[in-house]
């Protein structure tokens, strides 16, 4: 890979005119490094003309996943990325590693056979006002809060964060990390421009993705100790299977249990007779054979069994 040339400042003008990137299922946020594999033709003769004169291109995400977008399928507003390096693979297409400049919104298309252009309006970067200054820690705070319970993100990004001072770059740091959010959604944070509605707007998501983040670690929490004790019962179940054969209990390798358990099943019994029934033996078997409580089970169990669930008697109907 051979490093490119360093871009020219945006504020060389206002308009500029910049080779378009359309990407599949991805957002990019400025201050965001990213390596992109390029295969359309389209894109790569794009990529050919940046590299030729300023290295900066605009990435848009597409609307829809197809393989050739038209304009109007693409949204209209991106970020302007550098190629800072770039890498021609074994089969034609390439790969390339960009770093998010700044955000800017789509005045003009110009989409000729070779590759797509556009004419592009950076956004105006405005400080915060002194009111809101003070909500970026609180914004900090909610964020780590936010890696602590999501394992995709790595903690090393909370250090990078404390030494970021303008209020836009934590923001749009702090978006590109979202990981919880689908392309739609981290789409519409890049494109509100009022820093102070990207604010409140962040804050909202964050609040919102603790909360959903917290409802899955208590859904598998539950998973877990239901597992768990599956798991426990069935040894247990397995140990008390072995100590039975070993005192005896069965001949033929078959215990009274698994005949009780075969008597249920072929009584007949209704729904609720049966799930009793079931109840019973499950307790039976982790009760030591000796024990009274174990007989009064067994007892019950067996006069459950011996009523004539299947036979039905014969009724004079005649009132005569």
């Amino acid at each position: 890979m051979s490093p490119r040339r360093k871009s020219k400042s945006k504020q060389d003008s206002d308009i500029l005119m910049l080779p378009v990137l359309p990407l599949k299922d991805v957002v990019v946020f400025p201050y965001l490094v990213i390596p992109l594999f390029v295969g359309r033709s389209k894109s790569i003769n794009a990529l050919n003309v940046a590299d030729n004169e300023q290295s900066q291109v605009l990435l848009l995400t597409q609307r829809e996943d197809m393989e050739n977008p038209l304009p109007d399928q693409l949204y209209g507003v991106g970020t302007v990325a550098t190629i800072l390096q770039s890498l021609e693979l074994p089969d034609k297409t390439r790969k390339v590693l960009v770093e998010g400049k700044f955000r800017a919104s789509v005045e003009a298309f110009i989409d000729s056979e070779e590759y797509l252009s556009a004419k592009i309006k950076p956004f105006e970067s405005k400080p915060l006002p002194d009111k809101l200054s003070g909500l970026m820690g609180i914004v900090l705070k909610q964020f780590e809060s936010y890696v602590k319970n999501n394992h995709k993100i790595p903690t090393e990004i909370l250090g990078t964060l404390e030494d970021i001072e303008s209020p836009g770059k934590l923001l749009d740091t702090i978006s590109a990390h979202l990981v919880t959010q689908n392309v739609d959604e981290r789409q519409q944070i890049l494109e509100i421009e009022d820093e102070e509605d990207r604010l409140a707007h962040i804050v909202s998501v964050i609040e919102s993705d603790i909360e959903l983040l917290k409802v899955e670690k208590r859904i598998r929490g539950r998973v877990k100790k239901q597992m768990e004790k599956s798991q426990r019962e069935y040894f247990l179940n397995e140990q008390m299977k072995a100590i039975q054969k070993e005192l005896g209990d069965s001949e033929d390798g078959t215990s009274e249990l698994d005949e009780l358990t075969q008597k249920i099943k072929e009584s007949g019994m209704t729904v609720e007779a049966r799930e009793k029934a079931e109840s019973e033996l499950k307790r039976l078997k982790l009760m030591s054979p000796m024990s009274a409580e174990a007989t009064v089970v067994r007892n019950f169990i067996d006069w459950l069994v011996g009523v004539p669930w299947k036979k039905r008697t014969r009724i004079n109907k005649n009132i005569n």
